[in-house]
């Protein structure tokens, strides 16, 4: 089973996406910052992280930099989700190592989309 790593420190949304996610049968881990973040990172190993800009104790391009330069996460996809316009945080978050970016609100329906994109369980 695909694993993904929620990261928000909005708590409707983590239940919001990680229900929808769930229902379409990915198993879902999820943090409230950037430290239970980059814990669940290298704890759960998941296939995808999407991971959100803001967040308490780290900001997600520090996650997502940290991720990428770790050699037991540099592989995992991190997508971007955040309220932010695309400009500067997106080309920061490409270069933190993020494969995509994702607007706030995006419908669940979007989110999965992007998680089977990254993913090989095309058919979760």
């Amino acid at each position: 089973m695909t694993t993904v790593l929620l990261v928000d420190d909005q708590l409707e949304l983590r239940a919001i996406h990680g229900t929808y996610l769930r229902e379409h049968g990915f198993h879902v881990v999820t943090a409230g910052d950037g430290e239970s973040a980059l814990v669940a990172a290298r704890t759960e190993a998941p296939d995808i992280i999407l991971l959100d800009h803001s967040l308490p104790l780290r900001m997600g391009l520090d996650v997502a930099r940290e991720l990428h330069d770790d050699p037991r996460t540099a592989d995992i996809p991190i997508v971007m989700v955040t309220a932010h316009a695309y400009g500067a945080v997106g080309q920061k978050a490409r270069a933190a190592g993020c494969v995509a970016f994702l607007a706030k609100p995006c419908a669940p329906s979007r989110v999965l989309q992007e998680v089977r994109r990254f993913t090989a369980t095309a058919s979760a």
